[in-house]
């Protein structure tokens, strides 16, 4: 019998199969599975970098739900993989294989998180629209993975003063995986070198900034 993920209700488990539908074409399609204490939190990556050189910025999105207080389980899946059971429509299977991306070993903290000031949601909105078309129109005829990943970590990476400075794939991540909906305004609050947007849908948690290059030389006093 598959192992499964039992939910509080069928809502909450049709809610967990929207997430990873959603999650499915963005990133690398995983989805991290950590549930403990009747509260399950699910993660993935619209955006990481992949390699040494890769300057695409760590953007998770996040969701949390209500799950059997005696299920626990910290796994990551092919979000695609996860499926709804027959015999109980409270219930969610997982795949028999999991998978281990490098994101999924980020850990972000846990508590020590100071309130910013909020951004709107309809901003949030505004500045993915426009990089989507940002990277429609900036990815050449025929390109390679190699090029269209350069392109995406191009504008995705890039600061935007209409988000405080946030790359725009806070923006993109919080639109894609449909945390956008309605007036409201995400709650900004920082920890470290970590960022967390909260609205009612869910967060968004970015890691930066993103340093490329090599570093200054430094003196290191006379020989």
């Amino acid at each position: 019998m598959s192992q499964r993920l039992l939910f509080t209700d069928p809502r909450a488990a049709a809610d967990a199969l929207t997430f990873a539908g959603r999650t499915t074409p963005l990133g690398d399609g995983a989805v991290r599975l950590r549930a403990s204490d009747g509260v399950l939190v699910m993660t993935s990556a619209p955006l990481a970098p992949r390699g040494l050189f890769d300057s695409t910025p760590t953007v998770l999105g996040l969701r949390v739900l209500e799950v059997d207080p005696e299920l626990v389980c910290d796994v990551v899946v092919e979000a695609s993989a996860l499926q709804a059971a027959h015999d109980d429509a409270r219930a969610v299977l997982l795949p028999d294989t999991a998978r281990s991306p490098s994101w999924a070993g980020v850990s972000p903290p846990q508590a020590g998180w100071a309130a910013g000031s909020p951004i709107s949601a309809a901003t949030l909105a505004t500045r993915a629209q426009w990089g989507i078309a940002a990277v429609a129109e900036a990815v050449p005829k025929d390109a390679g993975e190699d090029a269209v990943r350069a392109v995406r970590a191009s504008v995705w990476g890039r600061p935007d003063d209409a988000l405080q400075g946030l790359p725009l794939g806070a923006a993109f991540a919080a639109f894609a995986l449909g945390f956008i909906a309605g007036e409201e305004d995400a709650a900004v609050r920082t920890a470290g070198a970590w960022t967390r947007l909260t609205v009612t849908r869910g967060h968004v948690l970015v890691r930066g900034p993103v340093r490329t290059g090599l570093t200054g030389v430094r003196s290191t006093g006379s020989v």
